[in-house]
C-alpha cells in the first residue's frame, strides 16, 4: 500500500505497474527496504522519475523499523510525520489499509468536489484547498468500512466520468445534485438527460463503479485489476495524481 501509494504521487497508473512489481520482489517488506543501502533503493526505482519518492521511502522504513518496532501508525496525525507522507497520502493509507473515516483529496476528487459543490472556487488559493478538504470531511458516510469504498468512487468518478477535459454529465449519477450541471443551460441540460436515457442500455456508457469488483476484494492491484499482490492499488484512478 505504501509503495503504490509513494509511487503513484504525480505518476500515471500505466507507468507505474511494471516498477511496483519488480520494487515488491526486490523488496518483499519494509525490513528488506529499511536494510538496504540507499543506492540499492535508488537502483529498484531507476528510471521512474521524482526520486525524493525512493529516499522517502527508504528513509520511512528505517524510522518505522528502527524507532516504531516495525509498525506503521494508522492515524493520520501520526501518518504525517513520516517522510514523503503526505495530506492525501496519510489519508489514503489510513483509509484504504486501515479503514478509517477520514477524508482524502486527489486531484480528480477535488475536480468533482469543486464542480458539483462549489464551482468557482479559485484553487490557486490555499484558503480554497481547505475548503475542499472540508468538503470532502463533510460528505464522508459514517463508517470507516463505508468510507474507503466512497473514497475509491470519487476518486474513479472524477478519472472516468468527471475528467478533467470533458464532463460526461448524461452517464454522472451526481449529476442531479451537481451545481455546475445545474448552471448549463436549459438546452444542455436536456439534451445530455435524453443522452444518458438513450445510452442508459449501451455498454459503452463510462460507469465510475467499473472498478467496484477489484476493490470489493480489497486487491493491491490497479483497475483493472490482477490477482493479489502484484500491482499498485486498485483504489485508484487510472489517471495522474498531484502528491498533497
Amino acid at each position: 500500500m505504501l509503495v503504490s501509494e509513494l509511487m503513484l504521487q504525480q505518476t500515471q497508473v500505466s507507468r507505474v505497474v511494471d516498477y511496483y512489481e519488480r520494487f515488491l520482489y526486490r523488496f518483499p517488506t519494509m525490513a528488506h527496504v529499511a536494510d538496504a543501502p540507499p543506492r540499492r533503493v535508488m537502483e529498484a526505482w531507476s528510471g521512474l522519475g521524482y526520486y525524493a519518492r525512493a529516499r522517502n521511502l527508504h528513509a520511512l522504513s528505517r524510522e518505522v523499523m528502527r524507532e516504531r518496532n516495525g509498525e506503521m501508525p494508522s492515524d493520520t496525525a501520526a501518518l504525517r510525520t513520516l517522510p514523503g507522507v503526505g495530506a492525501y497520502t496519510a489519508g489514503a493509507i489510513a483509509s484504504f489499509a486501515h479503514e478509517q473515516r477520514v477524508p482524502l483529496v486527489d486531484t480528480n476528487v477535488e475536480r468533482v468536489l469543486v464542480r458539483v459543490f462549489a464551482p468557482g472556487l479559485d484553487l490557486r488559493r490555499a484558503a480554497a484547498k481547505r475548503h475542499v478538504w472540508s468538503i470532502a470531511e463533510a460528505i464522508l458516510p459514517r463508517t470507516g468500512r463505508a468510507t474507503w469504498t466512497h473514497n475509491q468512487a470519487v476518486m474513479e468518478l472524477g478519472a472516468l466520468v468527471c475528467t478533467a477535459r470533458v464532463r460526461h454529465c448524461d452517464a454522472c449519477p451526481l449529476r442531479t445534485r451537481c451545481a455546475t450541471f445545474a448552471a448549463q443551460p436549459a438546452t444542455n441540460a436536456t439534451a445530455s438527460a435524453a443522452s444518458s436515457r438513450g445510452r442508459a442500455t449501451s455498454s459503452t456508457v463510462a460507469r465510475p463503479d467499473r472498478c467496484i469488483p477489484a476493490a470489493d476484494e480489497r486487491s493491491s492491484a490497479p483497475c483493472p485489476a490482477a490477482s493479489p499482490p502484484t500491482g499498485p492499488a486498485t483504489r485508484r484512478h487510472a489517471g495522474s495524481r498531484t502528491a498533497r
